[in-house]
Protein backbone atom coordinates (compact mmCIF):
# COMPACT_ATOMS: atom_id res chain seq x y z
CA UNK A 1 0.00 0.00 0.00
CA UNK A 2 1.36 3.87 -1.02
CA UNK A 3 1.17 6.10 1.17
CA UNK A 4 1.83 9.88 -0.53
CA UNK A 5 2.76 13.79 1.20
CA UNK A 6 3.01 16.76 0.24
CA UNK A 7 4.39 19.67 1.59
CA UNK A 8 5.06 23.44 0.07
CA UNK A 9 8.14 25.63 0.34
CA UNK A 10 9.39 28.85 -1.14
CA UNK A 11 13.14 29.00 -2.27
CA UNK A 12 14.68 31.64 -1.36
CA UNK A 13 17.10 33.48 -4.39
CA UNK A 14 20.82 34.35 -3.38
CA UNK A 15 20.28 38.09 -5.38
CA UNK A 16 17.56 39.09 -6.95
CA UNK A 17 16.63 36.63 -10.64
CA UNK A 18 16.14 39.06 -13.60
CA UNK A 19 14.53 37.13 -16.05
CA UNK A 20 12.49 38.29 -19.21
CA UNK A 21 8.60 38.36 -16.96
CA UNK A 22 10.67 40.20 -14.13
CA UNK A 23 12.44 40.11 -11.14
CA UNK A 24 12.20 37.05 -9.14
CA UNK A 25 13.07 37.46 -4.85
CA UNK A 26 11.60 33.68 -4.64
CA UNK A 27 10.64 30.56 -5.87
CA UNK A 28 7.20 28.63 -5.36
CA UNK A 29 7.86 24.71 -5.52
CA UNK A 30 5.77 21.73 -3.47
CA UNK A 31 7.76 18.16 -2.87
CA UNK A 32 6.05 14.90 -2.30
CA UNK A 33 6.80 12.06 -0.19
CA UNK A 34 5.93 8.48 -1.63
CA UNK A 35 6.26 5.59 0.70
CA UNK A 36 5.10 1.60 1.14
CA UNK A 37 2.81 1.76 4.41
CA UNK A 38 5.27 0.24 7.39
CA UNK A 39 8.56 0.69 5.42
CA UNK A 40 10.79 3.31 6.31
CA UNK A 41 12.00 3.62 2.84
CA UNK A 42 10.67 6.25 0.73
CA UNK A 43 10.80 8.34 -2.65
CA UNK A 44 11.01 12.35 -3.59
CA UNK A 45 10.32 14.26 -6.12
CA UNK A 46 9.81 17.86 -6.40
CA UNK A 47 6.67 19.73 -8.33
CA UNK A 48 8.19 23.05 -9.12
CA UNK A 49 5.03 25.22 -10.07
CA UNK A 50 6.16 27.99 -12.16
CA UNK A 51 3.95 31.49 -12.31
CA UNK A 52 3.52 33.39 -15.19
CA UNK A 53 4.85 30.11 -17.28
CA UNK A 54 3.53 26.83 -16.45
CA UNK A 55 0.41 25.64 -18.04
CA UNK A 56 -0.94 24.60 -15.23
CA UNK A 57 -0.77 27.87 -13.14
CA UNK A 58 -4.21 27.68 -12.73
CA UNK A 59 -6.33 28.11 -9.48
CA UNK A 60 -7.14 24.66 -7.61
CA UNK A 61 -3.08 23.86 -8.15
CA UNK A 62 -3.06 22.44 -4.41
CA UNK A 63 -6.16 20.75 -4.60
CA UNK A 64 -5.20 18.54 -8.05
CA UNK A 65 -1.41 17.75 -5.97
CA UNK A 66 -3.65 16.52 -2.81
CA UNK A 67 -5.80 14.14 -5.62
CA UNK A 68 -2.83 12.86 -7.36
CA UNK A 69 -1.28 12.10 -3.69
CA UNK A 70 -4.29 10.14 -2.98
CA UNK A 71 -4.53 8.10 -5.88
CA UNK A 72 -0.74 7.89 -5.68
CA UNK A 73 -1.21 3.95 -6.40
CA UNK A 74 -2.65 4.13 -9.51
CA UNK A 75 -0.50 7.16 -10.69
CA UNK A 76 -1.21 7.13 -14.43
CA UNK A 77 1.31 10.20 -16.12
CA UNK A 78 -0.48 10.47 -19.77
CA UNK A 79 -3.30 11.19 -17.05
CA UNK A 80 -2.03 14.62 -15.48
CA UNK A 81 0.01 15.46 -18.54
CA UNK A 82 -2.07 18.84 -18.20
CA UNK A 83 -0.50 19.34 -15.01
CA UNK A 84 2.68 19.12 -15.68
CA UNK A 85 4.74 19.84 -12.48
CA UNK A 86 2.93 17.72 -10.53
CA UNK A 87 3.36 14.90 -13.23
CA UNK A 88 7.19 15.57 -13.18
CA UNK A 89 7.22 15.07 -9.35
CA UNK A 90 5.23 12.02 -8.76
CA UNK A 91 6.77 10.24 -11.29
CA UNK A 92 9.98 11.28 -10.22
CA UNK A 93 9.12 10.04 -6.49
CA UNK A 94 7.69 6.45 -7.56
CA UNK A 95 11.08 6.04 -9.99
CA UNK A 96 12.94 7.40 -6.73
CA UNK A 97 11.14 4.68 -4.62
CA UNK A 98 11.47 1.66 -7.12
CA UNK A 99 14.92 2.34 -6.99
CA UNK A 100 15.68 2.06 -3.25
CA UNK A 101 14.62 5.40 -2.14
CA UNK A 102 18.50 6.15 -2.18
CA UNK A 103 17.85 9.78 -4.70
CA UNK A 104 18.29 7.84 -7.93
CA UNK A 105 15.13 7.90 -10.08
CA UNK A 106 17.27 7.31 -13.29
CA UNK A 107 20.35 5.14 -12.74
CA UNK A 108 22.94 6.55 -15.32
CA UNK A 109 26.74 7.15 -15.86
CA UNK A 110 25.63 10.62 -13.88
CA UNK A 111 24.37 9.10 -11.06
CA UNK A 112 27.50 6.77 -10.62
CA UNK A 113 29.64 9.96 -11.24
CA UNK A 114 30.10 10.48 -14.46
CA UNK A 115 30.16 14.58 -14.58
CA UNK A 116 27.77 16.12 -17.13
CA UNK A 117 28.60 19.15 -19.58
CA UNK A 118 26.33 22.22 -18.54
CA UNK A 119 26.42 25.52 -20.21
CA UNK A 120 27.33 28.68 -18.07
CA UNK A 121 24.01 31.10 -17.27
CA UNK A 122 24.72 34.80 -17.58
CA UNK A 123 21.48 36.27 -15.92
CA UNK A 124 20.32 39.71 -17.27
CA UNK A 125 21.12 42.63 -15.61
CA UNK A 126 22.97 45.66 -16.32
CA UNK A 127 25.88 45.94 -19.06
CA UNK A 128 28.50 45.64 -16.28
CA UNK A 129 26.69 42.69 -14.62
CA UNK A 130 26.42 41.02 -17.17
CA UNK A 131 29.85 41.31 -18.47
CA UNK A 132 30.94 40.41 -14.66
CA UNK A 133 28.90 37.21 -14.89
CA UNK A 134 30.34 36.16 -18.21
CA UNK A 135 33.79 36.41 -17.47
CA UNK A 136 33.47 34.64 -14.09
CA UNK A 137 31.55 31.84 -16.09
CA UNK A 138 34.47 31.52 -18.53
CA UNK A 139 37.18 31.43 -15.88
CA UNK A 140 35.41 28.89 -14.32
CA UNK A 141 35.57 27.11 -17.18
CA UNK A 142 32.26 26.65 -18.92
CA UNK A 143 33.01 26.11 -22.51
CA UNK A 144 29.46 27.03 -23.41
CA UNK A 145 27.55 30.81 -22.57
CA UNK A 146 24.07 30.93 -22.95
CA UNK A 147 23.00 34.68 -23.14
CA UNK A 148 19.34 36.44 -22.53
CA UNK A 149 18.42 38.36 -25.16
CA UNK A 150 15.10 40.81 -26.00
CA UNK A 151 14.35 41.99 -23.09
CA UNK A 152 16.76 44.27 -21.95
CA UNK A 153 19.45 46.46 -24.24
CA UNK A 154 20.13 43.97 -27.54
CA UNK A 155 22.27 46.33 -28.88
CA UNK A 156 24.52 45.73 -25.88
CA UNK A 157 24.20 42.52 -25.44
CA UNK A 158 25.03 41.74 -29.46
CA UNK A 159 27.73 44.04 -28.27
CA UNK A 160 28.87 41.86 -25.77
CA UNK A 161 28.45 38.67 -27.62
CA UNK A 162 31.13 40.50 -30.05
CA UNK A 163 33.57 41.11 -27.09
CA UNK A 164 33.37 37.26 -26.16
CA UNK A 165 33.49 35.85 -29.38
CA UNK A 166 36.86 37.84 -30.19
CA UNK A 167 38.46 36.88 -27.15
CA UNK A 168 37.50 33.27 -27.24
CA UNK A 169 36.92 31.95 -30.48
CA UNK A 170 36.35 28.57 -29.52
CA UNK A 171 33.65 29.09 -26.88
CA UNK A 172 30.14 28.02 -28.03
CA UNK A 173 27.63 30.58 -27.89
CA UNK A 174 23.48 30.23 -27.01
CA UNK A 175 21.26 33.00 -26.65
CA UNK A 176 17.55 32.73 -25.33
CA UNK A 177 14.96 35.32 -26.65
CA UNK A 178 11.81 34.04 -23.97
CA UNK A 179 9.77 35.17 -27.32
CA UNK A 180 10.92 38.50 -27.15
CA UNK A 181 10.67 39.92 -30.59
CA UNK A 182 8.07 40.27 -33.50
CA UNK A 183 9.11 38.09 -36.53
CA UNK A 184 10.33 41.10 -38.53
CA UNK A 185 12.94 42.57 -35.34
CA UNK A 186 14.04 38.65 -35.09
CA UNK A 187 14.81 38.03 -38.58
CA UNK A 188 17.21 41.12 -38.40
CA UNK A 189 19.16 40.17 -34.67
CA UNK A 190 18.83 36.51 -36.17
CA UNK A 191 21.49 37.90 -38.74
CA UNK A 192 23.65 39.80 -36.82
CA UNK A 193 24.21 36.77 -34.72
CA UNK A 194 24.67 34.49 -37.44
CA UNK A 195 27.75 36.69 -38.03
CA UNK A 196 29.14 36.13 -34.39
CA UNK A 197 28.73 32.68 -35.01
CA UNK A 198 26.30 31.85 -32.35
CA UNK A 199 25.58 28.69 -31.82
CA UNK A 200 21.46 28.90 -31.76
CA UNK A 201 18.24 31.28 -30.84
CA UNK A 202 15.68 29.49 -27.80
CA UNK A 203 12.12 30.99 -28.95
CA UNK A 204 12.78 34.20 -30.78
CA UNK A 205 9.20 35.01 -31.37
CA UNK A 206 6.29 34.24 -28.73
CA UNK A 207 4.96 30.41 -29.53
CA UNK A 208 1.44 30.10 -30.76
CA UNK A 209 2.78 31.86 -34.30
CA UNK A 210 3.67 28.65 -36.04
CA UNK A 211 3.78 30.01 -39.51
CA UNK A 212 5.69 32.60 -38.25
CA UNK A 213 8.46 30.32 -36.94
CA UNK A 214 8.57 27.85 -39.84
CA UNK A 215 9.85 30.95 -42.16
CA UNK A 216 12.51 32.13 -39.04
CA UNK A 217 13.71 28.55 -39.03
CA UNK A 218 13.66 27.89 -43.04
CA UNK A 219 15.21 30.92 -43.96
CA UNK A 220 17.25 32.51 -41.25
CA UNK A 221 20.96 31.36 -40.98
CA UNK A 222 20.57 30.95 -37.48
CA UNK A 223 19.83 27.58 -35.95
CA UNK A 224 16.27 28.09 -33.91
CA UNK A 225 15.90 26.17 -30.90
CA UNK A 226 11.94 25.84 -29.68
CA UNK A 227 11.45 26.37 -25.27
CA UNK A 228 8.30 27.68 -24.40
CA UNK A 229 6.35 26.34 -27.61
CA UNK A 230 6.26 22.95 -26.15
CA UNK A 231 4.46 24.28 -22.94
CA UNK A 232 0.81 23.03 -23.03
CA UNK A 233 1.00 20.78 -26.23
CA UNK A 234 -0.05 17.80 -24.46
CA UNK A 235 -2.05 15.88 -27.41
CA UNK A 236 0.68 13.56 -29.43
CA UNK A 237 -1.01 14.37 -32.22
CA UNK A 238 -0.52 18.20 -31.64
CA UNK A 239 3.11 17.81 -30.95
CA UNK A 240 3.68 15.87 -34.57
CA UNK A 241 2.02 18.94 -36.26
CA UNK A 242 4.23 21.14 -34.05
CA UNK A 243 7.14 19.84 -35.06
CA UNK A 244 6.50 18.60 -38.82
CA UNK A 245 4.97 22.64 -39.55
CA UNK A 246 8.06 24.29 -37.80
CA UNK A 247 11.00 22.04 -38.63
CA UNK A 248 13.30 23.77 -35.91
CA UNK A 249 16.42 22.73 -35.66
CA UNK A 250 16.53 21.74 -32.04
CA UNK A 251 13.73 21.23 -29.11
CA UNK A 252 14.62 22.58 -25.74
CA UNK A 253 12.94 19.92 -22.75
CA UNK A 254 12.23 21.12 -19.46
CA UNK A 255 10.57 17.86 -18.34
CA UNK A 256 8.76 19.82 -15.56
CA UNK A 257 7.20 22.47 -17.81
CA UNK A 258 6.41 19.76 -21.10
CA UNK A 259 4.11 17.09 -19.21
CA UNK A 260 6.86 15.46 -17.14
CA UNK A 261 9.30 12.55 -17.62
CA UNK A 262 7.03 10.33 -20.16
CA UNK A 263 5.89 13.61 -22.16
CA UNK A 264 9.75 14.27 -22.36
CA UNK A 265 10.54 10.62 -23.39
CA UNK A 266 7.76 11.29 -26.36
CA UNK A 267 9.67 14.55 -27.50
CA UNK A 268 12.71 12.87 -27.63
CA UNK A 269 11.28 10.18 -29.82
CA UNK A 270 9.19 12.41 -32.30
CA UNK A 271 11.74 14.49 -32.60
CA UNK A 272 14.49 12.06 -33.57
CA UNK A 273 12.15 10.69 -36.02
CA UNK A 274 12.42 13.97 -37.74
CA UNK A 275 16.16 14.69 -37.19
CA UNK A 276 15.60 16.97 -34.76
CA UNK A 277 18.37 17.56 -31.85
CA UNK A 278 17.23 18.23 -28.42
CA UNK A 279 19.22 19.07 -24.84
CA UNK A 280 17.65 19.10 -21.67
CA UNK A 281 17.19 22.34 -19.43
CA UNK A 282 16.33 23.08 -15.46
CA UNK A 283 13.43 25.39 -14.55
CA UNK A 284 14.68 26.63 -11.78
CA UNK A 285 13.87 23.34 -9.52
CA UNK A 286 15.84 22.82 -6.24
CA UNK A 287 18.37 20.34 -6.00
CA UNK A 288 15.62 17.67 -5.67
CA UNK A 289 14.45 18.89 -9.25
CA UNK A 290 17.35 19.24 -11.01
CA UNK A 291 19.22 16.02 -10.17
CA UNK A 292 16.21 13.73 -11.50
CA UNK A 293 16.48 15.92 -14.77
CA UNK A 294 20.43 15.68 -14.51
CA UNK A 295 20.10 11.39 -14.16
CA UNK A 296 17.30 11.43 -16.74
CA UNK A 297 19.50 13.84 -19.61
CA UNK A 298 22.05 11.47 -18.56
CA UNK A 299 20.25 7.99 -19.53
CA UNK A 300 18.41 9.68 -22.81
CA UNK A 301 21.52 11.68 -24.91
CA UNK A 302 20.39 14.65 -26.06
CA UNK A 303 23.52 16.71 -26.95
CA UNK A 304 25.84 18.70 -24.71
CA UNK A 305 26.27 20.94 -22.93
CA UNK A 306 22.66 20.84 -20.86
CA UNK A 307 21.24 23.72 -19.50
CA UNK A 308 21.49 22.39 -15.63
CA UNK A 309 23.35 24.82 -13.91
CA UNK A 310 20.83 26.32 -11.77
CA UNK A 311 22.15 24.21 -8.47
CA UNK A 312 23.63 27.54 -6.78
CA UNK A 313 20.74 29.80 -6.92
CA UNK A 314 18.93 29.84 -3.83
CA UNK A 315 19.98 30.33 -0.60
CA UNK A 316 17.80 27.62 1.18
CA UNK A 317 18.28 24.98 -1.57
CA UNK A 318 18.43 21.01 -0.84
CA UNK A 319 21.71 20.00 0.34
CA UNK A 320 22.83 16.96 -1.67
CA UNK A 321 25.82 15.29 -3.40
CA UNK A 322 25.59 17.75 -6.48
CA UNK A 323 28.31 20.06 -7.42
CA UNK A 324 28.55 22.29 -10.27
CA UNK A 325 32.43 22.85 -11.33
CA UNK A 326 34.13 23.62 -14.39
CA UNK A 327 31.70 23.76 -16.93
CA UNK A 328 30.32 20.44 -15.47
CA UNK A 329 27.52 19.19 -13.25
CA UNK A 330 28.62 16.48 -11.05
CA UNK A 331 27.12 13.86 -8.49
CA UNK A 332 28.99 12.08 -6.26
CA UNK A 333 27.79 8.72 -5.30
CA UNK A 334 27.58 7.81 -1.82
CA UNK A 335 26.83 11.64 -0.47
CA UNK A 336 24.66 12.80 1.77
CA UNK A 337 21.12 14.19 1.05
CA UNK A 338 19.78 16.20 3.81
CA UNK A 339 15.56 16.41 3.52
CA UNK A 340 15.15 17.41 7.51
CA UNK A 341 13.96 20.66 6.40
CA UNK A 342 11.08 19.28 4.24
CA UNK A 343 7.99 18.94 6.59
CA UNK A 344 5.86 16.94 5.05
CA UNK A 345 3.88 15.67 8.72
CA UNK A 346 5.41 15.74 12.36
CA UNK A 347 4.66 11.53 11.90
CA UNK A 348 5.67 10.41 8.15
Amino acid sequence: MLQALFAKRLLRFKSPAVTSRGVMMEKETWFVKVRETGSDRFGVGECPLFRGLGADDRPGYADRLAEACARVADFRPEEWREWSSICFGMETALADLREGGRRVPFPSDFSRGAPLEINGLVWMGSRQQVERRAEEQLAGGSRCLKLKIGATDTRATLELLASVRSRFPAVQLRVDANGAFDPAGARRVMEELARLDVHSIEQPIRPGQWREMRDLCRDSPLPVALDEELIGVTDPRQRIALLEEIRPRYIVLKPSLVGGFEASDEWTRLAGERGIDWWATSALESNIGLNAIAQWASLRGGISPHGLGTGTLYENNIPSPLETRGGFLRYQPGGEWDLRSLDFDPDA
